[in-house]
């Protein structure tokens, strides 16, 4: 009978969680991977790391820059064995953003999302109104569904006549 002894992981959940709040996304690197919503789920096992991270569409371009900036940074920290994890259900939502990302956004120049996803019903009823994130004017005019990355819009003020992305609720 053979015994196998396990050493404890040199890293802790919540170490991991730290070093991800310290990466940003490429394409807004105001916010977090963690703020996002994009860092979904770490696991220690040993001395492996798995992180669990979902894009914010399907065929997002920065999912590779973020997967390497996690296993470079972890690496930096003296993590050598990691694994990332796609998930990609449940499907990544607007509702993942937190409040401070949503802020952070905003003070950058990004309209956040004005709603939920679980609001687009009501959106018939009510139109959703994107105010400037400069001047906080609410007239503002769409210019374009596809802003600087698909996950964002253009939209133009009317008052101050700055264009602004604004980042669509999905």
């Amino acid at each position: 009978m053979s015994l196998v002894t396990r050493h404890p992981s040199p890293v802790t959940k919540e170490e991991i969680w730290d070093y991800l709040n310290k990466i940003p996304d490429p394409e807004v690197p105001v916010i977090n991977i963690v703020e996002l919503g994009i860092a979904r789920d770490v696991q220690v096992v040993d001395d492996k790391v798995i992180i669990s991270i979902t894009p914010t569409y399907s065929g997002c371009p920065a999912m590779m820059v973020i997967e390497q900036d996690i296993k470079t940074l972890l690496k930096e920290k003296g993590v050598n064995e990691v694994e990332i994890k796609m998930v990609y259900a449940p499907v990544w939502t607007t509702d993942w953003l937190t409040d401070e990302a949503k802020e952070k956004l905003r003070i950058y120049g990004i309209a956040p999302p004005e709603k939920t996803s679980t609001d687009k019903s009501l959106l018939k009823l009510h139109p959703k109104v994107i105010r400037c994130p400069r001047c906080n004017s609410a007239n503002t005019s769409l210019i374009s569904q596809f802003g600087s990355t698909a996950c964002k819009a253009l939209y133009r003020c009317n008052d101050c006549k700055e264009p602004f992305d604004y980042f669509k609720c999905h």
